[in-house]
């Protein structure tokens, strides 16, 4: 299977680095026209230069995508400048992670803005476009945070959950304008995020962190963490004509952990 999408201009929010970089070099290597936004210049150009030098192009734009008016110019510009974009891939936003004792409304505002609305802001201007041309694809990278409370990620967690309901929303209220929208939850991951987590995690417990990152792994069936490269195949595969018949799916990448029906 061959995924080809030389004629599609995609958004990668958050692609400076992790999970949003790795999407961009993917769609990027099946020939997509890539715009990447970060809120941080030095990281942007970070990115483009070590794709560069995999013979891959993203062309970058700065925005603090907790800002929705700023949000809705960027969408204005690419449009203006790059082209209509068919495929917005969200990977931008992180959570802190809180213990309880240091939960408190602003930790939830906090995470709120950080995950929640970055995707919104991003969402709401590129669906109304998609809508009016009859066709176009949003995934969201979420997490499984969303659906498995966790005591480290009780603020994050909440703000997954209304972001992979106003997923499936739009998938449904879109579903006849030609527009599909999906969730890929993933669940511990190799990216910086691991380590956030572990330090929250050693100020709560007080215990080693190479401990908790050895538990951590053992209650993963598959025995390991995911790499970004493999988050960023399934958004490939989401965003691509294969999966023409799917839309409102939110799809765990967790290593088998929640192995529900």
């Amino acid at each position: 299977m061959k995924i080809d999408l030389s004629q599609v201009v995609v958004l990668v929010t958050g692609a400076s680095k992790g999970i949003g970089l790795a999407c961009a070099r993917a769609f990027a290597q099946a020939g997509a026209t890539v715009v990447g936004v970060s809120r941080n210049r030095d990281n942007l150009r970070d990115a483009v230069q070590a794709l560069a030098a995999e013979g891959l192009a993203m062309k970058t734009y700065a925005v603090d995508l907790t800002d929705g008016d700023a949000v809705l110019r960027l969408v204005e510009s690419i449009e203006d400048e790059v082209g209509p974009i068919g495929v917005l891939v969200n990977s931008a936003g992180a959570a802190r992670r809180y213990s309880v004792d240091e939960l408190n409304p602003a930790a939830f505002r906090q995470a709120m803005d950080a995950k929640y609305f970055t995707y919104v802001h991003a969402m709401e201007p590129v669906l109304k476009r998609m809508a009016a041309r009859g066709k176009g694809s949003v995934v969201n990278i979420v997490g499984q945070g969303g659906k498995q409370a966790g005591v480290m990620h009780i603020a994050g967690g909440s703000a997954n959950a209304g972001l992979m309901l106003a997923s499936v929303g739009y998938a449904r209220a879109l579903a006849d304008k030609g527009v599909r929208v999906n969730v890929i939850n993933p669940g511990l991951t190799q990216t910086s995020r691991v380590e956030e987590g572990l330090q929250a995690a050693v100020r709560a417990t007080g215990r080693r962190r190479e401990d908790l990152l050895a538990e951590q792994l053992s209650g993963i069936p598959m025995g390991r963490a995911a790499e970004p490269e493999e988050i960023a195949n399934v958004a490939l595969f989401l965003a691509s004509d294969y999966a023409s018949y799917v839309s409102g799916a939110v799809i765990p990448m967790d290593g088998c952990t929640s192995s529900v029906i």
